[in-house]
């Protein structure tokens, strides 16, 4: 079965909300062999996007999407259990999040991946206030702060939130890193926002799923 085929298999009882068939197709695919990895890759993580952009063109409505984000959810909390869990490599990732299932979901697989990599993860989720955030990164002093997803109207909430973190600069060294929801569908918000590294030493920003990979 190859990567499609088993997308497919896990995409229609998940619009449908047959907890019970996607953990099947979950355990079946970790019986098989397939590495827990690839399936975050493959199924999970793509599967969470084909929901969003459903969503999004208004094909299907908010119960569907509201079901298949938790059963999605579920899957991923199943998954996180069989990732492979490599020596600690002394950095450290702070993660937030816009405040909603769904944007949660992608921040909590994010967290999963970095931390199989041996990363230490400090996951707020999300509706954390900015000033709390900013005392985080002060406190935690993370090599990254990632702002996972957001809809249009709250670009300039993470833009407020990065520009505080600039200004005070509890952290000079951080980079600051968006992905998921508008950063990822709208070319050159990252830049809007000024997230990446820090101006003297700033770098192409990567994707997420790339960097924990």
């Amino acid at each position: 079965m190859n990567s499609q085929q088993m997308l497919d298999r896990f995409v229609t009882p998940l619009l449908e909300g047959r907890r019970r068939d996607c953990r099947d197709v979950l355990n079946h695919a970790i019986e098989s062999g397939i590495d827990a990895k690839q399936l975050y890759h493959d199924m999970v993580w793509p599967a969470m996007e084909q929901v969003a952009t459903l969503y999004r063109r208004d094909e299907i409505n908010a119960a569907t999407e509201h079901m298949a984000t938790r059963i999605n959810r579920v899957v991923a909390d199943q998954l996180q259990a069989h990732l492979p869990r490599n020596e600690h490599n002394g950095k450290r990732i702070l993660i937030s999040c816009a405040d909603g299932e769904p944007e949660e979901l992608g921040a909590q697989m994010t967290a999963d991946l970095f931390e199989s990599e041996g990363w230490d993860v400090f996951f707020v989720g999300g509706g954390v206030p900015n000033d709390e955030i900013l005392s985080l990164v002060g406190k935690l002093r993370p090599d990254i702060l990632l702002v996972f997803g957001t809809q249009p109207a709250g670009v300039p909430g993470v833009r407020q939130l990065i520009d505080l973190i600039r200004d005070i600069g509890p952290n000079p060294t951080m980079n600051i890193m968006i992905s998921g929801g508008v950063f990822n569908r709208a070319e050159g918000v990252w830049q809007e926002v000024n997230a990446g590294a820090p101006k003297k030493r700033r770098r192409r920003r990567r994707r997420v799923v790339e960097t924990a990979s």
